[in-house]
């Protein structure tokens, strides 16, 4: 099953909670990304919670092993559900993660970034002699399943081939999501809600299209109904 997340890209605690209260019992989790959690450190996630959001801590840690292994310990202390580093850290960094996670005493859940959704091959800063960022992200996932990471952060593009080549046993949460006629702002690698969900991606992240609609909790169950139409319809390809 797909699960819908909203990015509360807000600069302080109560904008983050104006964008949310709308959305209790519409949506099961919120995002707190690097702007907001800077601002308001953990006491923002422990806000959400009472509110009864699960929340994903999006601050793709990437630093050295026992730097990393603190900080995803400490994002499990705070009640974050789900937090995320980035694959490119290596297989040490990964194991540091794993063992913080493990340390929290929780079930949060640790995802891997591949790349991010705003990247092309253009932005590479270094050569890649010649990958895409398709055969690139695959290729940190197939390293995130070795790692054992719960999942990995890729685009609805990669989504499928990704799941073949780990035997389905990732997870995979989708940012860049833009229902149809929606901006792309500075996304790049971007599917729609049904797309995503038919790609098999078990969590989509939205921001904007939501929390800059008029009526977000309308915006939210929208793309919640198009999720469940692609999920009902690739229950009946099966």
């Amino acid at each position: 099953m797909s699960l819908l997340v909203v990015a509360l890209d807000a600069p302080d605690r109560e904008a983050a909670l104006e964008l949310a209260r709308p959305l209790c019992g519409v949506v099961p989790w919120v995002k707190v990304g690097l702007e907001l959690f800077s601002a308001q450190g953990p006491d923002v996630v422990s806000d959400l919670k009472k509110m009864g959001f699960k929340v994903f801590l999006d601050l793709k840690f990437f630093d050295i092993p026992n730097t990393v292994r603190g900080a995803v310990r400490s994002a499990g202390y705070c009640g974050a559900d789900m937090c995320n580093i980035h694959v490119l850290g290596g297989e040490r960094m990964a194991e540091a993660a794993v063992l913080g996670r493990d340390e929290s005493a929780g079930d949060m859940l640790l995802f891997g970034v591949t790349l991010l959704t705003s990247m092309t091959e253009a932005d590479f800063p270094v050569d890649a002699q010649g990958i895409s960022a398709p055969e690139m992200a695959l290729r940190l996932a197939v390293k995130a399943k070795a790692y054992y990471l719960n999942g990995v952060v890729c685009s609805g593009l990669e989504v499928a081939n990704i799941k073949a080549a780990t035997a389905g046993e990732l997870l995979c949460l989708t940012p860049g999501i833009r229902p149809d006629g929606a901006a792309h702002g500075d996304q790049r690698r971007v599917v729609t809600p049904a797309e995503a969900v038919r790609a098999g991606s078990d969590y989509l992240v939205v921001g904007r299209p939501i929390t800059g609609s008029e009526h977000p909790a309308l915006a939210a169950q929208a793309i919640q109904n198009e999720m469940n139409r692609a999920m009902e319809e690739r229950r009946g390809v099966k």
